[in-house]
């Protein structure tokens, strides 16, 4: 890094075809949360902004010397965008030398994002998710589930999964996408029914604020583990105490952001403390778990990171010159 030549735009079809797989990207996020734990990794609290009108805005900042990278994200989640003709979530990163300041990439962040957060989530599900798990629930059938889909059917034995969700197209590429992994496929009408007796649940509802809850984890059965990326919007905060174990992304951030995700007090830890053996909960067939969490500039800075060295390596991207 640090070259004064330009730097290399990298789009999300040519992230998506560098050949990362899941193992890789849980790999990178655990070793950037090590670094975090250790002060060789800086990052600033993740920064979202609401303008009132359904549009959700963040920035996520993360910098090292080993790589010497600084990683900027910023993607927005836009509700009117499919009616455009477009993602709902789109955004862009930037990676820049973290000792000249120069820039290096640019990169879409739309599959960035996607994997980063089933990376996330694979981290915890190493740790608190039953080895043996056969069956994944999907409550919201888009992007996120699709990029979980991935990783859980390469981690776990999965024989099954059950989809539930607004729209039928998502729902339906999501069975697909399962069956063409060799898994049953069972699109749900109830949510209950979507849940009950899954060994791996996967919450990735669209962020909205005045969404009624409609999810208690009080059906889920002992052992089981959820991952809910939706900052816990779609489940019924009366029925949070039935998880043993609620694991966040990171504390801090949790600590300084206006509304918590769930109530503070049945927090047990974060991503970190799993990965650094600072909080020693593990799975247990008679407990139910939960990662709730928001995403954390580590993940994004690992991803980019790790994808930008892959892009280098192979020769991939579009050189643009100064």
């Amino acid at each position: 890094m640090g070259t004064t030549d330009g730097f290399l735009y990298l789009s999300d079809a040519v992230l998506a075809g560098l050949g990362i797989g899941p193992d890789a990207v849980a790999d990178s996020i655990e070793a950037a949360l090590c670094a975090r734990a250790e002060g060789r990794l800086w990052t600033a609290p993740k920064a979202a902004t609401l303008p009132g009108d359904g549009r959700y805005m963040m920035a996520t900042l993360a910098a090292a010397d080993a790589p010497r990278a600084l990683v900027i994200k910023s993607v927005m989640v836009s509700p009117r965008n499919p009616d455009r003709g477009l993602a709902a979530i789109n955004g862009a990163i930037l990676l820049i030398d973290s000792e000249t300041g120069l820039l290096q990439a640019v990169m879409d962040a739309n599959w960035i994002t996607a994997v980063r957060t089933a990376g996330l989530s694979a981290v915890a599900a190493r740790r608190l998710a039953d080895p043996a798990a056969a069956s994944i629930a999907f409550i919201g059938c888009g992007v996120e589930a699709r990029s979980h889909l991935d990783a859980f059917a390469e981690m776990f034995p999965v024989k099954e999964i059950r989809a539930f969700g607004r729209g039928r197209p998502n729902i339906d590429r999501l069975c697909d996408a399962a069956r063409d992994k060799g898994l049953a496929a069972r699109a749900c009408e109830d949510p209950r029914e979507t849940l009950e007796g899954a060994d791996l649940v996967v919450t990735s509802v669209t962020l909205d604020y005045s969404i009624t809850p409609f999810l208690d984890a009080r059906w889920l059965k002992p052992g089981a583990f959820a991952t809910i990326t939706d900052l816990a919007l779609p489940w019924m905060p009366a029925g949070m105490p039935a998880f043993d174990t609620i694991v966040v992304d990171d504390r801090e951030q949790e600590a300084a952001a206006p509304q918590p995700m769930v109530e503070r007090s049945l927090v047990c830890g974060d991503l970190a403390g799993l990965v650094t053996g600072t909080l020693a909960d593990r799975f247990a067939p008679e407990r139910r778990s939960a990662f709730v969490f928001r995403g954390i500039a580590a993940g994004d800075f690992a991803l980019a990171a790790l994808a930008y060295e892959h892009a280098r390596a192979l020769g991939r991207g579009v050189s643009v010159k100064g």
